[in-house]
């Protein structure tokens, strides 16, 4: 009668639990990259006996989570492992999850969806199969997709995730006149300081995050999370002639920092940063893609200036734009980028109104 009511919810059994393991696989976020965020969960006689989700980068996967979860142990040889991509079969940080899923002698493996990686790329469903597991593939793959989009554009685009961010007022302005701050050097928040925590949230949950030197020079920016718990992102600004001092915020080694510059001589360099030269008479966006893919950099939350976001969206290199409006004007000032896109949600946080755009 439970099977048969999930049926007629819309849901199956396999679907209710590989949704499971995508709210488990969510609780990684922000700390397994460049490893992507899998949750899994085991189910025996349609009653889950272990849950688990992936370590930060470094430790077990979310299937050994799951399986040491399990209390009794007996239960495995007749239980059913659900996962939202499939187990890897190779070694790396970690032995294979494969092979401790035919140790533990688990009949049945039902996957999310397949892992394009080229080191398991179908190898792991091929293991588990050999040794006589009843495999299952493609549960609910547009929304595991969209949970792994991190990982999967990396390993499928071979570049990061990239998400653009500004705040621009209610006449189209992304910072005011330069000269209002030449006499007024201090930062300029448009956003209230809601949508400024939540931004702060949005930095714990990518692992780096982007600027061009104007905003450096201008604002003075930590570039860090403070205004929610997390972890920092990787600091990478663009610094073509190496014009931030080392006084600035983002020198300070406080935080890992990635300066993108034309400039070879070493001597220069600030201790601490690490550097990395690339070719300012190409385009831009897609040199700072394969830097930070080099770098082994996912995701990435582009926060300015409006020459660094419109070069983003000039070379079509971005799958989400985060904009928000508040009801404030400048009259005059820096123009906001202008982008064309597929309006995914909109929602009001006090006086300001959230826009997410998503690249098709």
């Amino acid at each position: 009668m439970l099977r048969l009511l999930f049926y007629f919810c819309g849901v199956n059994i396999h679907q209710k639990y590989i949704l499971r393991s995508i709210e488990l696989g969510k609780k990684g976020l922000g700390t397994t990259a460049p490893n992507p965020m899998v949750g899994c969960v085991i189910v025996h006689n349609e009653k889950i006996v272990g849950e688990g989700f992936t370590s930060p980068y470094g430790g077990p996967h979310a299937e050994v989570n799951a399986i040491n979860s399990v209390q009794d142990k007996g239960l495995l040889n007749e239980a059913t492992l659900y996962v939202t991509l499939e187990p890897c079969s190779h070694f790396g940080k970690t032995p294979p999850c494969a092979d401790l899923i035919i140790k533990n002698n688990i009949p049945e493996v039902v996957i999310g969806i397949k892992d394009p990686h080229d080191k398991v790329a179908g190898k792991g469903i091929e293991k588990l199969e050999a040794a006589g597991c009843k495999v299952t593939v493609g549960v609910l793959e547009d929304e595991c997709r969209n949970h792994l989009k991190r990982f999967l554009t990396f390993q499928e685009k071979k570049r990061p995730y990239i998400i653009l961010k500004w705040a621009e007022t209610e006449d189209g302005f992304i910072a005011p006149d330069p000269k209002i701050r030449k006499s007024n050097p201090e930062p300029f928040w448009i956003s209230n300081p809601y949508s400024k925590q939540l931004v702060h949230q949005w930095r714990s949950q990518e692992q780096a995050i982007l600027v061009g030197t104007q905003t450096v020079l201008e604002d003075n920016p930590k570039l860090n999370t403070r205004d929610w718990a997390g972890k920092n992102p990787i600091r990478v600004v663009l610094d073509k002639d190496l014009k931030i001092g080392s006084h600035f915020y983002v020198m300070d080694g406080s935080v890992k920092t990635l300066i993108l510059t034309q400039t070879r001589d070493a001597s220069k360099y600030v201790d601490g940063v690490d550097y990395e030269v690339i070719d300012f008479a190409k385009p831009v966006a897609v040199q700072i893609c394969e830097v930070l893919r080099k770098h082994s950099i996912t995701s990435v939350l582009v926060e300015g200036g409006s020459r660094m976001l419109q070069t983003f969206i000039d070379e079509d290199l971005w799958d989400e734009a985060r904009i928000f409006k508040a009801q404030i004007f400048f009259e005059k000032g820096i123009i906001a980028p202008h982008i064309q896109a597929k309006l995914q949600s909109k929602q009001s946080i006090l006086s300001d109104t959230l826009s997410i755009y998503t690249h098709d």
